[in-house]
């Protein structure tokens, strides 16, 4: 079951990064279960899918896009869930994302219940 929790979780984050680099906010929004948690460093705390899609929907309007990960690592946690850590960068800014925690659905799909993620400053190297 890992192995197909892994493929599962790729194919998702694939999907999210693929909403992002379209500038829509609303698909992006759709890969979160309703009530989930998304920290933003220096951003804040957004909960609930209506705030986590604002958040993006205000990126994209700013010209954000072009999101890539690097050295990303998935982890499985249990029978239904995995953690995706990895390095991120996109036109306009860069950082590393701590805690993605995917949870596989009833559909079967995986959505994401947390997303911790840090934007860092590009002149520190």
């Amino acid at each position: 079951m890992s192995k197909v929790l892994i493929e599962k979780t790729v194919v998702a984050s694939e999907q999210w990064k693929l909403f992002f680099n379209q500038g829509n906010a609303e698909g992006c929004a759709s890969m979160y279960e309703k009530d989930a948690q998304m920290v933003a460093k220096p951003f804040g705390l957004f909960q609930g899918r209506e705030q986590i899609q604002a958040f993006w929907k205000n990126l994209v309007a700013q010209g954000f896009s072009e999101v890539s990960y690097l050295d990303t690592k998935i982890e499985v946690v249990d029978d239904v869930s995995t953690v995706l850590s990895s390095n991120w960068k996109m036109n306009k800014a860069q950082g590393v994302i701590t805690r993605e925690l995917w949870v596989l659905q009833e559909d079967g799909t995986m959505r994401l219940r947390e997303d911790h993620f840090e934007a860092l400053d590009p002149s520190v190297k």
